[in-house]
């Protein structure tokens, strides 16, 4: 079996956990893992580790993400998406674009968001999904996320008209980088809000998860057409373990000495002390041996890759 990252352009009306079951299938193992979900109505970069690259997976998760999605205004939903039924209409025959490049501006930064209700976080060990779903009220905490980017790409009418022939509906193309823990669609919804109406989202792709992207990825038609053309799951594409750390962590070489070190499970010094980020360290024959926490003037390993030699 082969150990490594499959970077999967998800398509839309599949949750992560098909992905991952027909990725178990293609891949010939049930050693098959994601780092991070998208909703069944988001497509894109989906991060599956196989094989020993599943060990990765825990530091792709808080990875920061980009993504393209389209934001509707003068509509509510219960999901603050297209998946739930709409809730609350406004109005949005003010809203230009100069109002909205203002409300953008807000929501750009080091922000508080209160998740949507929708979602997986748990309370009092329930998903809040659920609680929803059988008629309960939920308020989330907000919490700190970074919007890093935000930017508006289209604005147009929508076909929908109120009652009265006026404008229903706006269309918002954007662009957006995110913090890990941000959501989109909560983005679509304080968007709506700010700009004295309301917002859900009706379609998202995500572009990018850390350095992962969509020029890594492959479409499970793709990979299923490959097996069905007679590929062995070790022939399949995959990225290797060490090309996709370089891709997606901060990462330092380690000498032969330091490399065995690493294998027996002790320390070696911090090359930049104090930062948070996971480090993949790598051997001189450029095998990744390890990932690092640097956080401290010596360096302990996350996870060891490569065992000690003699």
């Amino acid at each position: 079996m082969s150990d490594g990252l499959v970077v999967v352009d998800k398509p839309a009306g599949w949750s992560s956990h098909d992905v991952v079951a027909r990725s178990r299938r293609l891949y010939g193992t049930r050693k098959v893992g994601h780092a991070g979900t998208l909703d069944p109505m988001a497509t894109g970069v989906l991060v599956l580790g196989v094989g020993r690259g599943t060990k990765l997976l825990t530091f792709l998760v808080g990875a920061d993400k980009a993504y393209t999605a389209t934001i509707r205004l003068g509509q509510a939903t219960i999901t603050d998406d297209a998946e739930g039924e709409v809730t609350a209409t406004g109005e949005v025959a003010d809203i230009d674009r100069s109002a909205l490049e203002t409300a953008v501006s807000r929501l750009t930064g080091d922000i508080q968001q209160v998740p949507s209700a929708v979602s997986a976080i748990k309370v009092k060990g329930e998903r809040s999904y659920a609680r929803v779903r059988a008629g309960e009220d939920v308020d989330l905490p907000a919490r700190a996320v970074t919007v890093s980017r935000f930017d508006l790409l289209d604005v147009r009418e929508a076909d929908t008209q109120g009652p009265d022939g006026s404008l229903a509906v706006l269309d918002v193309d954007v662009e957006v980088e995110v913090s890990s823990g941000t959501y989109v669609r909560a983005l679509a919804r304080d968007l709506g809000a700010d700009l004295g109406s309301h917002g859900h989202l009706t379609a998202l792709r995500r572009s990018r998860v850390g350095g992962l992207t969509l020029a890594h990825s492959h479409t499970l038609d793709a990979l299923t057409a490959l097996r069905d053309g007679g590929a062995e799951p070790v022939d399949l594409p995959m990225t290797p373990l060490a090309e996709a750390a370089r891709a997606a962590l901060a990462h330092r070489e380690v000498t032969a000495e330091q490399a065995r070190s690493l294998g027996f499970g002790q320390r070696i010094p911090s090359a930049v002390p104090g930062r948070e980020e996971p480090v993949a360290a790598f051997a001189p024959d450029g095998a990744l041996v390890a990932v690092l926490d640097e956080s401290r003037p010596t360096a302990r390993a996350h996870v060891v890759f490569a065992p000690a030699s003699s």
